[in-house]
């Protein structure tokens, strides 16, 4: 049976406890997601550095020891100073160390508190909404991956395979239990949500010579597509495109943004896809009332 998504927010019971858990174990997740977003980029970097090199060792081992999420541990990137565990703590370290290092005061960069807090108040708003549940849980964990791809796309460019390809197969699973949609809406939104966006790079590929956006995108649009439904598709497309076209718009007004630079678009598409799993079906049906389809 389906669940329905958009339902009367969870008061009942141990709604408050939920989310206050959610809120708290969230900061430590967005810290990890601050791991994933600084390291996952330069560890891919390491291994296309040895696959063009011929090397067979692993890349993840270097002379400075091995380089992976968990290991060597955080240090500030100025002064090399070990970031102790008191230092670390998602939130009040960063306010008690007014935002600087500890050993030499350099500046902290303010994304660390803010990629904690943002997933802590997005995943704690999805517990109180849906509950601690399936459907809950889920759209947590689906939130988690939108938050790591959006800032790594910001700052490379880049959709690692290792969370597009993994949320594409997560989502199909899931909905093979109908939690968000059919079985066949799911796989069909994966295979159109890639291909729409396949049709649009080449066709512009084929126009201008020059490359419009990375497979990333397409790969990323299939796995909204398997969470929610080929439905839910016009919409995210929409979405993104005017959101991604009104902040190149207001950049370029600012001056802080060349036509010829490209934009990520991964980002537009993360924004779109949260909005279209969480509140797609009332947008779609207050369109359809107000045109009176």
């Amino acid at each position: 049976m389906h669940i329905e998504l958009l339902d009367t927010p969870n008061f009942e019971g141990l709604a408050l406890v939920e989310t206050t858990l959610a809120f708290v174990l969230s900061l430590l997740v967005g810290s990890f997601l601050n791991v994933v977003i600084h390291r996952l980029p330069l560890m891919m970097e390491r291994e296309w550095q040895a696959m063009a090199a011929g090397a067979d060792e692993n890349p993840h081992n270097t002379d400075d020891g091995t380089f992976n999420l968990a290991t060597p541990a955080s240090r500030c990137p100025h002064c090399q100073h070990r970031i102790r565990w008191y230092e670390n703590i998602p939130l009040v370290s960063y306010m008690a160390l007014l935002g600087k290092c500890s050993a030499c005061s350099a500046p902290i960069s303010v994304r660390y508190p803010v990629v904690e807090l943002f997933t802590a108040l997005i995943s704690s708003y999805i517990i109180w909404h849906f509950g601690a549940n399936p459907v809950g849980f889920s759209l947590v964990a689906f939130s988690w991956a939108l938050i790591a791809l959006t800032f790594i796309d910001i700052d490379h460019q880049l959709l690692p395979d290792r969370i597009t390809l993994p949320l594409i197969w997560l989502g199909l699973i899931l909905n093979s239990f109908t939690l968000f949609t059919t079985l066949e809406s799911a796989l069909w939104g994966a295979v159109i949500g890639y291909l729409a966006l396949w049709s649009i790079y080449w066709l512009f590929k084929l126009m201008t010579g020059k490359e419009g956006m990375g497979y990333g995108d397409f790969k990323l649009l299939a796995a909204l597509g398997a969470w929610c439904g080929i439905e839910q598709l016009p919409l995210i497309i929409l979405v993104s495109s005017v959101v991604g076209i009104l902040l190149a718009m207001t950049l370029m007004l600012l001056r802080k943004h060349q036509i010829a630079n490209p934009l990520p678009f991964g980002p537009y598409l993360a924004i779109a896809g949260w909005i279209a799993i969480i509140w797609g079906r009332p947008i779609t049906e207050a369109y359809l009332q107000l045109f009176r389809f």
